[in-house]
């Protein structure tokens, strides 16, 4: 069982824009040709902040185009808030503010013995990274720049930290860099 931040990512470091867009990332890639099949079918619980799951509900639509459904999961998530959202009717999803320690403990025990996502942003896999709780990092990198906006993971982190286990190229717009997080 792992703790993992599946993402993509510009070029340049932004996983979105500066009003938490993902549209830049659509055109890039389609879903099938990349990891993603084997990843989620390994996932047994998800964690989000509340800019994704509020993009994700503002673009519904576009979701179920990508993925089929406009909520694409079937794992319980817990999305990190301090304010009061709206739960999306059939999802298993549990708004929760706080340490992501103590809420890590209700996802392992959901998640049995199948990964965490943390789905994103960079800076709630950062605080799972600073609680000493990631184990890997996956980025999609995708041949764009944005400029500015939401950054993949905006923590320090120097080597050897993170090690370099596997690249592989995604068509002609994107590459995956998968990376362990040393201890």
């Amino acid at each position: 069982m792992k703790t993992q931040y599946y993402t993509a990512s510009s070029l340049d470091g932004f996983i979105a824009t500066e009003d938490d867009s993902l549209e830049w990332l659509f055109p890039l890639a389609n879903l099938e040709d990349s990891s993603y099949p084997e990843f989620i079918a390994e996932v047994g619980a998800l964690a989000m902040g509340s800019a994704t799951y509020e993009w994700m509900i503002r673009n519904a639509a576009t979701v179920a185009a990508e993925t089929g459904s406009p909520w694409p999961y079937t794992q319980p998530a817990w999305v990190f808030t301090s304010r009061t959202l709206s739960a999306i009717e059939g999802a298993d999803i549990r708004f929760v503010k706080g340490d992501v320690r103590q809420v890590h403990e209700e996802m392992r025990a959901a998640a049995g013995t199948k990964n965490i996502w943390i789905v994103g942003g960079g800076d709630l896999a950062g605080q799972f990274h600073d609680a000493g709780l990631l184990d890997e990092l996956i980025v999609q990198i995708g041949s764009v720049t944005l400029g500015r906006g939401k950054q993949l993971f905006p923590r320090r982190v120097l080597s050897p930290i993170l090690r370099l286990t596997s690249v592989r190229q995604m068509g002609a717009g994107m590459v995956e860099l998968r990376y362990e997080v040393g201890k």
